[in-house]
């Protein structure tokens, strides 16, 4: 019997010891990055972590309202997410470290997963207030997006191509579009300067509510500002209520990013979900519509994710 129960308190020692040198697995947590309730990317962002759950079995997956462009990327090389939305330019000024643009060293964990959609830089004004142009807007009063937000960076460079700086506006506000577009229709502001996918929904309702104004940003504006980001295109007819004909304006590319810590199992299996699943992704918002993943993993701004690169490999995009 003695014998029994040393025997049986050595097995109870060994289980113990098993249990304890077998940590249990961790779980996974995927936090998407985005920006404004109002905007493009937190609707997809939301899209993308139902995506993300169902993809990832035991990922804890979550959606963080955010500032957007710079903001996210800074979480990101901190660790405090595992994906995020981002425009272009402000990716590019990461990588570099440009202090202006909000970055005070450059970024170096930051790894690209995919090439989206582009943003439409689009400045929305009043009919009332009489501004038909670009030099219209001198003494205004205008909405230019959250300080050093990637919003706000493209309406710097925007004005610095039309020859123009903040000093030339009547009042400057530095908010989210959201908020300027409810400031617009109080009649409190003259314009607001929007980077974000076609069809803004807070610009359709403004739309509804008074007449407004796409002001054209011409082709030869946007070949002064000098950052190969920044490209011609225009906002086609019917965008917008009484918009009756396309608009001249600037597309700037949008990116899914992620950093060097995030696992490749899971960055790959982000990468492919999302391009299985572009039809929840479109109807979640119609930007989505031109996600093309041929385009997906051209010319990064900062290097491929592995893990993204092992799906684009596989599917015979990168050789």
């Amino acid at each position: 019997m003695k014998r029994q129960s040393t025997l049986s308190r050595a097995l109870l020692t060994a289980v113990a010891a098993a249990c304890i040198s077998v940590p249990a697995h961790a779980a996974e947590f995927v936090n998407v990055l985005t920006g404004g309730t109002s905007g493009v990317y937190y609707p997809l962002g939301v899209a993308l972590s139902q995506i993300y759950g169902k993809a990832l079995p035991g990922a804890k997956t979550s959606v963080q309202a955010t500032k957007a462009s710079a903001e996210n990327l800074n979480l990101l090389q901190a660790g405090r997410g595992e994906i995020a939305f981002t425009l272009g330019d402000s990716l590019s000024d990461a990588w570099k470290g440009d202090e202006e643009a909000g970055f005070k060293t450059p970024l170096k964990k930051l790894r690209t997963v995919a090439a989206v959609y582009p943003n439409y830089i689009q400045i929305i004004a009043s009919a009332d207030s009489g501004i038909r142009s670009l030099a219209d807007l001198k003494g205004k009063r205008i909405a230019v997006g959250a300080p050093k937000s990637g919003t706000e960076l493209n309406a710097r460079a925007i004005f610095k191509g039309a020859g123009m700086s903040y000093k030339d506006f009547g009042k400057i506000e530095y908010l989210p579009f959201g908020e300027s577009v409810e400031l617009m229709k109080n009649r409190q502001l003259d314009a607001t300067l929007i980077s974000a996918g076609l069809g803004v929904a807070a610009v359709r309702d403004l739309a509804v509510a008074q007449k407004i104004v796409i002001v054209p940003i011409p082709p030869e504006v946007v070949a002064k500002i000098g950052e190969p980001a920044y490209l011609s295109a225009n906002v086609p007819a019917k965008t917008y209520e009484g918009q009756t004909a396309d608009v001249p304006s600037v597309a700037v590319q949008n990116f899914l990013v992620t950093h060097e810590g995030v696992p490749l199992d899971t960055v790959y299996k982000m990468t492919r979900s999302m391009f299985d699943n572009l039809d929840q992704l479109t109807a979640a918002h119609a930007a989505a519509k031109a996600i093309r993943k041929e385009d997906a993993a051209k010319q990064p701004p900062v290097p491929l994710h592995p893990g993204a690169e092992k799906y684009y490999r596989e599917v015979g995009l990168l050789k």
